[in-house]
């Protein structure tokens, strides 16, 4: 092969690893964007677990020390919220679906 063809493949080689360089520094500046907002995100959250707690509430019991039908109320609480939360799910949906058909017509 000629001396100019290796030239050719010597800067193309060369202009790859420039940009694989850059391409790597570019997602590892983003990265550790995310892992400080990450990182600061659970401090905050173990600085409010670690926040001392006010002397008027009482800390729950442990349900097993409860009675049967107050692990059963909370249960249909927590059942409710899960039946809203579904409906609202649906809604959104429907909404969304008659949208598209208003769109489509």
């Amino acid at each position: 092969m000629p001396w100019w063809i290796w030239l050719i493949l010597a800067l193309f080689m060369l202009a790859m690893l420039v940009v694989g360089v850059v391409y790597a520094a570019v997602h590892a500046v983003r990265a550790s964007k995310v892992i400080g907002a990450v990182a600061a995100d659970v401090n905050a959250r173990i600085e409010e677990i670690n926040a001392p707690q006010d002397e008027g509430s009482a800390p729950r019991r442990a349900i097993f020390t409860e009675p049967l039908a107050v692990a059963a109320d909370r249960y249909t609480d927590a059942h409710v919220g899960v039946i809203e939360r579904k409906e609202r799910r649906r809604e959104r949906h429907a909404a969304i679906w008659q949208r598209w058909a208003q769109f489509n017509d």
